[in-house]
C-alpha cells in the first residue's frame, strides 16, 4: 500500500469526527483535567489551581492532532462561588480550533462530607484553515479563501462530590455552531455529554487506589469509554492505566504523576494505539504540569481529585 494511501486512509478517521461532527479533544489524564470539560469543577480544589497540558497523538502519523490546554480556576471569597478560565488549541491535520472559555459556578451542602456544584460556561471557538492547505486548493472554491469563523458558545454542567468520590455531568458546548458560513464545507461544532467518576479507596495506610472513568456521547459520533484506575504512594506519587474504545479507534494507556511540592505537580501519560492506525504511529505522549497556591487555612481535606 502506498504511503499517501495509508496517509489517505487515517487521515479519514480524523476527519471523520471533525468535518461532520467537532468535538472536544479528550485526554488521558481525564481526571486531572477536569475543568475543561466540566464548569462546575471551577472551585473545588479550594483554592488557586493553574493547569496546564501538552497532548501529542499518533506521533509519526501525518496530520495528528496537537492539542494544548491551559486552564485557572479559584473559589471566590465566598467560597460557595467559584470562577475559572480555560483556554484550548486543538490542531488536526489542515483545520485548527481554538477555544477560550470563562466559568462560574455555585456549591451547596448535600450532607455532612459531601457538596453538590453547578456551573455555567461561555466563551468563543475559533475555526481556521491552514493557510499552506488553502494555496494548495486553489483551484477548489470551497477551500481556497476560507475565511476564518468566530461563533459564541456556552455550556452546564453540575458536579457532585465528598473528599473520597466523585461524579459529573456536563456538556460544554451546547450550541450547534457551522463554522463552514455557506454549508457547503461542514465543520460542525456538535453538543458532547460528560458522564465522570471516580472513588479513592484505602489499600494501606500509605497506598491509596483511585479508579475512575469518563463516558462521551457527541451528537454524530460514537460513545466513547474511558476506564483507569491510579495508585497513590505516600500521597506523592501516581502510577496507573487506562483504556479508551469507541467504534472506531481503542488505545491503552500508563501514567505517571508526582507531586514534587505542596504548590507542583507533573505528570507524564502514554497511550498505544490498539486499532489498525498502530501500524502508521509510534503512540501519544501527554504532558500534564499543575500548580497550586496552597493556604492551610482553606484547605479541608485531602485533594485527590
Amino acid at each position: 500500500m502506498k504511503l499517501n494511501k495509508i496517509y489517505g486512509i487515517a487521515f479519514l478517521l480524523l476527519i471523520t469526527s471533525v468535518t461532520f461532527a467537532q468535538q472536544l479533544p479528550q485526554f488521558t489524564q481525564y481526571m486531572f483535567n477536569t475543568i475543561s470539560i466540566n464548569p462546575a469543577y471551577a472551585g473545588s480544589r479550594e483554592t488557586l489551581s493553574v493547569v496546564g497540558l501538552h497532548r501529542s497523538q499518533w506521533v509519526g502519523l501525518e496530520g495528528g492532532p496537537q492539542t494544548q490546554t491551559l486552564s485557572i480556576h479559584a473559589p471566590l471569597r465566598n467560597e460557595n462561588v467559584g470562577l475559572g478560565l480555560s483556554v484550548i488549541n486543538d490542531e488536526l491535520g489542515f483545520e485548527n480550533f481554538q477555544y477560550v472559555y470563562a466559568d462560574v459556578s455555585y456549591t451547596i451542602q448535600t450532607g455532612i462530607n459531601s457538596e453538590l456544584a453547578f456551573g455555567l460556561k461561555g466563551g468563543v471557538t475559533a475555526y481556521n484553515l491552514d493557510a499552506d492547505y488553502q494555496q494548495s486548493q486553489a483551484n477548489d472554491p470551497l477551500i481556497f479563501g476560507f475565511q476564518d469563523r468566530l461563533d459564541f458558545n456556552v455550556g452546564a454542567g453540575v458536579y457532585w462530590h465528598s473528599e473520597r468520590w466523585y461524579l459529573g455531568l456536563s456538556a460544554p458546548r451546547i450550541l450547534n455552531n457551522d463554522y463552514s458560513g455557506d454549508g457547503q464545507f461542514e465543520a460542525l461544532e456538535r453538543v458532547s455529554y460528560y458522564f465522570t467518576g471516580g472513588y479513592v479507596f484505602d489499600l494501606s495506610e500509605n497506598i491509596k487506589l483511585k479508579p475512575s472513568a469518563l463516558v462521551k456521547a457527541t451528537n454524530g459520533a460514537p460513545l466513547s469509554f474511558d476506564v483507569s484506575a491510579n495508585f497513590l504512594f505516600n500521597e506523592k506519587f501516581w502510577i496507573g492505566g487506562g483504556y479508551r474504545i469507541n467504534e472506531q479507534t481503542s488505545a491503552l494507556g500508563g501514567i505517571i504523576d508526582f507531586q514534587v511540592s505542596k504548590q507542583f505537580r507533573v505528570g507524564y501519560a502514554y497511550e498505544y494505539e490498539l486499532s489498525d492506525l498502530r501500524n502508521f504511529n509510534s503512540g501519544t505522549h501527554e504532558v500534564l504540569i499543575i500548580f497550586e497556591l496552597w493556604k492551610s487555612r482553606r484547605i479541608k481535606s485531602p485533594r485527590y481529585f
